[in-house]
């Protein structure tokens, strides 16, 4: 074996580990982030879609726990999120390792490690549309769980029973009657939402570490804490470009609509308001600021430990 071939095979090694490692850490990533998360990513989703049932956050998050409790209410659709979150990191942060590869070589970068903020924000941008194909599905479910009493209670006769199901039967309920493709209802507007979103999330993420660097000092040194400032900018970014897009997603998903999104905002803010588009900010940034900060602390440091432990 010629030491060109050599070298070329222990290049492939390496590069699988460290896809590998990417992905694993960004399963528990999104692991950390969900349990964070969720009881306020449930008051978001239900402000989103149904406005008009409550006067604010307070009044959504203790209706929820009155009416449902903890378990069946705020963390209404915890195992689909779960699912949904490990299979949008998982994919996002392996998809971000490879397309921040294919942007270094295209610039001239010789390590991934020196790019720019710049050329970071281009490869979660890219990345996104991966990590879209795989949230869009569990992310419908999510949505349906969390805002299934409201959903019920419009569609049921006064005094009936409501007919509450868990995320199995939800899920044949979906393919019943759309098939495959009824489990993709909002991947137009999902995409919309996770591109821009995650030009802004990874941008703003690398600016922070750069700028919370010492002299001298990289950004993968300036420890767990300035990495958790740095996450949570990068989370407060996200969602303040996003959130409109956000907003509309959510209803399509909820409500199963069929028009296309553009035709949808403009009817919301038609008929509700440009402030309808960001029903369910508050929460969502109250919960971004600890969630987003766990997400990145918990990859970055169990990237690390893996790579020590595989020797990459």
């Amino acid at each position: 074996m010629s030491a060109n071939t050599s070298e070329y095979d222990g290049s492939r090694l390496r590069s699988l580990k460290i896809g590998l490692i990417d992905f694993i850490a960004g399963s528990l990533g999104g692991i950390a982030l969900v349990y964070v998360g969720q009881p306020l990513d449930t008051i978001k989703v239900k402000m989103q879609t149904f406005p008009q049932l409550y006067k604010g956050m307070t009044d959504c998050f203790m209706k929820t726990l009155k009416s449902d409790g903890i378990a069946r209410g705020l963390y209404a659709g915890t195992l689909p999120a779960v699912v949904a979150n490990v299979a949008e990191n998982s994919v996002l942060f392996a998809a971000y390792g490879g397309c921040q590869k294919v942007i270094a070589t295209a610039t001239g970068v010789e390590r991934v490690e020196e790019m720019n903020s710049l050329g970071n924000a281009c490869a979660g941008f890219f990345a996104a549309f991966f990590s879209s194909l795989t949230l869009c599905p569990t992310e419908l479910i999510k949505c349906r769980l969390q805002a299934m009493r409201e959903v019920e209670v419009q569609r049921a006769a006064p005094g009936s029973t409501i007919n509450m199901v868990g995320p199995w039967e939800l899920t044949r309920q979906i393919l019943r009657e759309g098939g495959a493709t009824g489990l993709f209802r909002g991947l137009t507007s999902t995409i919309a939402r996770e591109m821009p979103g995650y030009f802004f999330f990874f941008g703003g993420y690398e600016a922070t570490r750069e700028l919370l660097a010492k002299p001298g000092q990289s950004r993968d040194e300036i420890g767990w804490q300035k990495t958790m400032v740095a996450g949570a900018v990068g989370g407060t970014i996200l969602w303040l470009v996003i959130f409109p897009a956000d907003v509309v997603k959510s209803r399509i998903q909820v409500q199963n609509l069929k028009t296309p999104a553009l035709v949808i905002t403009k009817d919301i803010i038609k008929n509700e308001g440009v402030s309808a588009l960001y029903n369910g900010l508050k929460p969502t940034l109250i919960r971004t600021v600890p969630a987003t900060a766990t997400l990145f602390v918990t990859y970055e440091y169990s990237k690390k430990m893996m790579q020590n432990l595989l020797d990459v």
